[in-house]
């Protein structure tokens, strides 16, 4: 059944947001509340955020006004449910009042309807129970606001048609976001799971007067969070995270009833921004944080081993796959990399000696090590080798297996005629580079490495931008494995300059950091008039790490990359190409397409063979003395004497045409 009508209860923060979603994208959708006022608010907030939608040019106006258009609101739960496809639950988390929304929808609704729940913490069996159709009831749990947060956890019911599940992850592309799939349904799913121990740590600090608020909060601002998990707490409701460790205390285990400070803070009306005051004063419309120092009491390890500890007990339930859950983490809580990329980076033994610490010292089981870490097989749950439920190994995956799906998302080989390939960054909107980028540009260059159709590789961005730089995706947890990484960039890049090919980036919008020093890989670097070229690396307490520090000094001098790296200099692409920075400026529009045509040109009228000596003459020549570089040049050009290339383009030259050069 093609789901064209959708019904969406309760019209709150999530609810409201979830019928915006859905009417941008071309359903026709009814909002359900029985609160007229819950309503107008809604619909003034739908309103609004369609408006600051066209001002940033994300939709058009007419766009907006047909989302409008499509949009019902409605305090009649029966007739709202009359002609769904599709009812989406949305209303607060709470068993009871779900189960009556989902009794009283399913007695109005079509037979063929499917009903899903937002809910981000019941089990979605339990839910089910309530209606007529437990095998149409799957979860479809957004995150906070629906129209930014990209993910979406689809978990079915003990009950649930596969075929309905299936039908919901696919919906989920179709509203622009990222689906994972909840392979069994647990409380919590994936994400709230994982958060639910920080939640209870959290609480357990205070219980035990470890620290304070304030100074947990400014130690978690310095480890780059925007903001500390008590203030992220006060904004999202005391309440919320209360009944959270509550469900989870009834439905998972009685350990998670140990933390008692936020229950008492309900009690006392503290719930937050809501109220009005929760750990710290919002009578002024934000947090007024009291300054402290940060806290020594807590570190990043603690964080980090909770969280994969969660993951593993994850993967041994046959709850979520490794992957599945990194993702998860990463598009739901707006992180960098998750608790599988942290694993990957530590040992069975140090998560399990920090898990043992913090069980034995808040005396709490929820923090013990999951069996797979205590029997020192991190390593296996995190690469999926551990069966579900029986701790048994499952297949290793072949070693020539193809590059990571993930990878191959991140950017991709386009090839063209007339022996030009095409690299291209595709992660918007910025095109940031990750280890998922350098992963699988090294994965293009190996497979062009000896393919003798390809003579210019161009490397480029996804839309209006080339590269804004370096992402950390990637936890690195010392000083060594920072050099490692920094390394890994380095070589990946150098394959560049060393490919027998010439390597051409097109520089637009913003080449900067990571990014820069990718095009400085390249042989050849054209670029737009107003292009924007620097490295911001110092003002974050870094250096350019990936060869810009020794690049870019080689090209332009020493005064001019001092400028651009010690003192943070932006350069346009015109002013670069006057530095000799950039070789040709495109002129006009489609970049990409003038880069292909000049690829093109150079890839039908010089030698292989020839190119591929050159290269290795400037790059190498730049590194030994004048007379090894000498040396090398002679040698070159007695390698290329006798190759059928050169008789070729002596043949053309003197004919009078274009030569026909086989690379030979």
């Amino acid at each position: 059944m093609a789901i064209e009508r959708v019904t969406v209860i309760g019209a709150g923060d999530m609810g409201h947001g979830i019928a915006e979603l859905f009417a941008v994208n071309g359903f026709q959708v009814t909002l359900v509340d029985k609160f007229p006022q819950a309503l107008e608010k809604a619909q003034a907030r739908i309103s609004s955020s369609l408006d600051k939608l066209v001002e940033k040019g994300r939709v058009t106006k007419e766009q907006a006004e047909d989302a409008k258009s499509k949009l019902v609101y409605s305090a009649d739960l029966g007739s709202g449910v009359s002609a769904a496809d599709l009812v989406v639950e949305a209303v607060p988390e709470s068993v009871d009042l779900k189960k009556g929304v989902l009794r009283e929808a399913s007695a109005s609704a079509p037979s063929g309807a499917i009903f899903a729940s937002n809910t981000s913490n019941i089990r979605i069996s339990d839910l089910a129970e309530a209606t007529d159709r437990p095998q149409r009831v799957v979860g479809m749990h957004f995150f906070n606001p629906p129209m930014v947060m990209k993910l979406v956890e689809v978990t079915p019911g003990t009950k649930t048609d596969p075929a309905v599940a299936q039908e919901v992850f696919d919906l989920c592309g179709k509203l622009g976001r990222t689906p994972v799939r909840v392979l069994k349904d647990s409380p919590g799913f994936i994400v709230n799971r994982i958060n639910a121990a920080d939640t209870l740590f959290f609480c357990l600090l205070l219980d035990r007067e470890v620290a304070s608020p304030s100074e947990v909060d400014t130690f978690a601002r310095g480890q780059g969070l925007p903001m500390g998990p008590y203030e992220l707490l006060d904004f999202v409701g005391v309440d919320v995270g209360a009944d959270s460790l509550a469900y989870f205390a009834s439905a998972l285990s009685a350990e998670y009833g140990k933390g008692t400070t936020f229950a008492k803070m309900v009690k006392e009306g503290r719930l937050g921004k809501k109220t009005g005051r929760g750990f710290y004063d919002w009578s002024k419309g934000k947090a007024e944080i009291p300054k402290a120092d940060p806290t020594d009491k807590v570190s990043i390890m603690d964080i980090f081993a909770l969280e994969i500890n969660e993951s593993v007990k994850l993967i041994e339930e046959g709850v979520a796959t490794p992957d599945d859950i990194e993702k998860g983490v990463v598009l739901g809580m707006n992180r960098p990399f998750g608790p599988i990329s942290v694993a990957r980076d530590l040992s069975s033994a140090e998560v399990e000696a920090k898990l043992e610490e913090l069980s034995a010292k808040y005396e709490c089981g929820v923090f013990a090590p999951a069996r797979s870490i205590a029997e020192g097989r991190l390593r296996d749950a995190i690469e999926g080798r551990i069966h579900p439920t029986q701790g048994r190994e499952a297949p290793v995956a072949e070693s020539n297996a193809a590059p990571s799906t993930v990878a191959q998302r991140a950017i991709r080989l386009e090839r063209l005629d007339g022996g030009v390939a095409k690299i291209v960054i595709d992660r918007p909107r910025l095109n940031l580079i990750n280890g998922d980028v350098l992963d699988g540009l090294d994965g293009i260059l190996t497979d062009l490495w000896n393919d003798r159709e390809i003579r210019a590789i161009i490397v480029t961005g996804e839309g209006t931008v080339f590269s804004a730089g370096f992402e950390m995706t990637k936890f690195v947890s010392s000083a060594a494995g920072m050099m490692e990484f920094a390394r890994k960039g380095e070589r990946t890049m150098r394959r560049l300059s060393e490919i027998p090919k010439l390597t051409i980036a097109v520089l637009k919008g913003y080449a900067l950091g990571g990014g820069l020093e990718l095009a400085l890989s390249c042989d050849l670097r054209l670029a737009t008039e107003d292009a924007e070229l620097r490295f911001p690396e110092l003002t974050r307490g870094l250096v350019p790490a990936w060869s810009g520090t020794q690049r870019l000094g080689r090209l332009v001098g020493l005064s001019r990359a001092s400028a651009m790296i010690l003192a943070c200099e932006s350069v346009t692409g015109s002013r670069a190409h006057e530095m000799g920075l950039v070789n040709r400026l495109l002129l006009g529009g489609d970049p990409d397409g003038q880069a292909v045509r000049y690829a093109k040109e150079l890839a039908s009228s010089e030698a292989p063979v020839a190119v591929m000596l050159a290269k290795k003459l400037l790059n190498k020549g730049a590194e030994v003395p004048m007379d090894v570089g000498l040396e090398m040049e002679e040698m070159a050009a007695g390698v290329l004497f006798g190759t059928e290339d050169l008789k070729e383009g002596i043949s053309a030259f003197l004919g009078k045409r274009k030569p026909e050069f086989k690379g030979k």
